[in-house]
């Protein structure tokens, strides 16, 4: 229960700097921005925001939710990378 309360609060803030999908005329954000963002408004450092971006758009929902499973199943909470 803990991960999904974490993960839905996660999206949330998430959520609040970026673009909603749905209006038309939202342009979506640079990666170089969103990064910026991140680091300034969540405390990423550069190397940590460009890797989590990278994650997102490279491999996108289905993907990352079934090894954020894996790795719930397997305690990881913290990953072998050093982030």
């Amino acid at each position: 229960m803990r991960e999904t309360q974490l993960l839905k609060s996660a999206v949330s803030e998430y959520k609040c700097i970026v673009p909603s999908p749905r209006r038309k005329r939202a342009r979506p954000l640079s990666t170089e921005h969103l990064v910026r963002k991140l680091c300034r408004t969540h405390d990423w450092t550069n190397n940590g925001a460009c890797t989590i971006v990278s994650l997102a758009n490279n491999y996108g929902t289905f993907m990352l939710r079934n090894a954020l499973a894996l790795a719930i199943a397997l305690g990881k909470e913290d990953g072998e990378l050093g982030f």
